[in-house]
């Protein structure tokens, strides 16, 4: 495993760790072809009572925005804890990230590889590379943790 993906899921687990106490502690950072971390976010929905507010959504609007270029996101690297979603896989690809990053598989909503595989399908034009499972362990602690909390 790269100790450069081990770094990136880091920070992505340091901004999960922030999440506003009520929400699914997911942590999404998207990072700049060369490195340079563009925008940060842990999923929102109950702080924010938006049904989008995915980590992963969160992050790739905010680093638009600071590219400034439009909603392309190429040569960018998506990290974030937790498989994504279809709706998150969908925004990932549409985005034009190059890469995506992430720690703990999903296997009741999973889209990149468990329930579905939304980013490598054929038919899309643009297909990110993906590296999955990267300190998965820790990932998948911080949400039993969460959940335990709440039962």
């Amino acid at each position: 495993m790269s100790s450069g993906d081990q770094a990136l899921i880091r920070r992505a687990l340091e901004v999960a760790a922030a999440a506003d106490p009520r929400d699914v502690p997911i942590g999404a950072v998207v990072f700049a072809a060369d490195g340079t971390e563009l925008a940060c976010a842990a999923n929102a929905r109950e702080e924010t009572g938006d049904p989008t507010a995915h980590a992963e959504v969160l992050a790739l609007r905010a680093a638009a925005r600071v590219v400034g270029d439009g909603w392309r996101l190429e040569g960018a690297t998506l990290a974030v804890t937790v498989e994504p979603c279809t709706m998150c896989a969908g925004a990932l690809v549409l985005a034009r990230v190059q890469r995506l990053v992430f720690g703990a598989w999903e296997p009741k909503t999973g889209a990149v590889g468990s329930l579905w595989d939304v980013v490598r399908d054929r038919r899309l034009t643009h297909r990110p590379q993906v590296r999955g499972g990267v300190l998965a362990d820790e990932c998948s602690a911080l949400l039993t943790e969460f959940f335990a909390r709440q039962r």
